[in-house]
């Protein structure tokens, strides 16, 4: 990515980012309200991941699911899981505080999505490139597939962005998820261990 390019990246992200945040207060209140009755608190889910070249920020999304509690058998993601939280994934609500992290610069609004820092042990060489570029709000895989397609295609297209995006390019990736997220795509992804057979790094 050449200098020139990242600021015009960075203009559009603060040109598309402020203002919709600012817009969706009102729904970011209202959608606040309904997780602290339904689920309590805290509101936010808060979760180190890594950004640019693996550096860990704390991004940050609504909550959809209950706290762990051992004494009521509330460990696991399935046993966690509400209707509340099911619909606000679907809906991709639960993302809208990511705008903020846009804004503090922390992510673009398209690029890879930011996994568990766990996963960076586990990347091949090949996929480990997604990292060179700032994590997304959405972006290829999101729009092409979302959780219906394989952990190696989202790979693949994460590093396809990364050597060819554009500024027009991510436009339309910003139009497409508006349609993606109209489909409320409810599939949900396993944990990644690594792909078989690959160099993985160190």
């Amino acid at each position: 990515m050449t200098r020139g390019h990242d600021r015009a990246k960075r203009a559009l992200d603060l040109a598309i980012a402020v203002p919709l945040f600012v817009l969706t207060l009102p729904i970011q209140a209202v959608t606040a309200l309904a997780i602290r009755i339904r689920l309590g608190s805290p509101v936010l889910f808060r979760q180190t991941r890594p950004g640019l070249h693996g550096e860990p920020f704390t991004m940050v999304k609504f909550r959809t699911m209950l706290n762990i509690d051992r004494e009521r058998g509330l460990t696991d993601e399935a046993d966690r899981s509400t209707r509340l939280g099911v619909w606000l994934r679907a809906s991709s609500l639960d993302e809208l505080p990511n705008l903020w992290n846009v804004i503090q610069g922390d992510m673009s609004l398209v690029g890879p999505r930011p996994l568990r820092m766990k996963y960076l042990g586990r990347y091949s060489t090949e996929q480990a490139r997604r990292l060179e570029v700032r994590p997304g709000v959405t972006g290829l895989a999101q729009v092409s597939g979302r959780n219906a397609i394989s952990w190696e295609d989202k790979f693949r297209l994460d590093v396809l962005y990364v050597d060819h995006h554009t500024f027009a390019g991510d436009l339309k990736i910003i139009l497409r998820t508006l349609a993606s997220v109209a489909e409320r795509d409810n599939t949900t992804m396993p944990e990644f261990f690594g792909t078989n057979n690959q160099e993985q790094n160190p």
